[in-house]
């Protein structure tokens, strides 16, 4: 008889226990936003960021002139942290017979938490006030063959635009990787490799260091949407920070609500694993970003 998730007898685990432990399992792919973007001390009551928008502006003047009075101008940012969290139930008998899987199982439990940072970030919602998002940054298609490197440079012309700012790295979906690959110049030869042969990859764009991650691959949602299959930007125009880190608990004694189910986890000889943080995010403006499309929804 089956019992309650996760157990020896669930699904895709593998006994007798003389089975061999290697354990196949996708790439743990972490944070991207969090590589990209400076980080920042939150405390629990969140933290306002004072910003500079304006210099004073010099002129020239004439020998005994007086010289010119300016001011600076000042903003202010908040960023407010929201917790992130995830729990997990095992048998005992799943972390006794199954140690090598289970080991791997909560070492990937962070993940998650960082999957759900970088989808509200990218994609959006927030999951409050003073937590910002990329969802209304402007979008630059690099689908089209043949238009890529000009999609790449309106990504930057975008990006310029808006003052200061500057495009300082492009994460790049493996989709979108496989669209700057095919870019060929006017002698069918790939514009942005040296050696097709040798080079599979491309390690940076227009002098900008390139972070590969499926985290910025959103699909098209159906017509008049398109796929995102990248983001570019001036990253250290943003900020985002953790209260105090990622936290993991563990016990046997709880009482568990699963999906309406009330597990008593001392009773079925159980036990749980909980994780989570509290994140905050803000950006500067949101227009010293792009988001990078590809094919258009059927």
């Amino acid at each position: 008889m089956a019992g309650i998730n996760i157990n020896r007898t669930t699904a895709g685990v593998l006994l007798p226990p003389q089975v061999s432990n290697e354990i196949w399992q996708d790439t743990q792919n972490e944070s991207v936003i969090q590589r990209l973007v400076p980080k920042v001390q939150l405390p629990g009551s969140g933290i306002t960021i004072q910003t500079i928008t304006g210099d004073p502006v010099a002129e020239w003047v004439n020998e005994t002139e007086e010289k010119p009075v300016g001011d600076s101008t000042f903003g202010q940012k908040a960023m407010t942290p929201y917790k992130a969290a995830i729990i997990e139930v095992f048998s005992d008998e799943f972390r006794r017979d199954k140690a090598a899987l289970f080991n791997a199982v909560q070492t990937r439990l962070p993940g998650s938490l960082a999957r759900l940072f970088d989808t509200a970030v990218m994609f959006g919602p927030s999951p409050g006030s003073n937590f910002d998002n990329l969802a209304a940054a402007p979008t630059a298609n690099i689908n089209t063959a043949g238009s890529v490197y000009s999609g790449l440079l309106g990504a930057l012309s975008s990006v310029t635009t808006v003052g200061k700012g500057d495009i300082t790295g492009w994460a790049l979906s493996p989709a979108g990787e496989i669209k700057v690959l095919g870019e060929l110049d006017a002698d069918g030869r790939p514009l942005f490799t040296a050696n097709p042969q040798q080079d599979g990859s491309i390690g940076s764009l227009l002098g900008r260091p390139i972070y590969k991650t499926n985290a910025v691959y959103k699909a098209a949602g159906g017509a008049g949407t398109t796929e995102t299959i990248g983001f570019a930007g001036d990253w250290a125009s943003a900020r985002w920070g953790t209260v105090e880190g990622i936290k993991i608990s563990a016990t046997d004694q709880a009482t568990i609500n699963k999906g309406g189910e009330q597990l008593n986890l001392f009773q079925r000889n159980m036990f749980a694993l909980r994780v989570e943080v509290e994140f905050g995010f803000i950006v500067r403006d949101v227009n010293r970003f792009v988001r990078l499309t590809g094919s258009a929804g059927a």
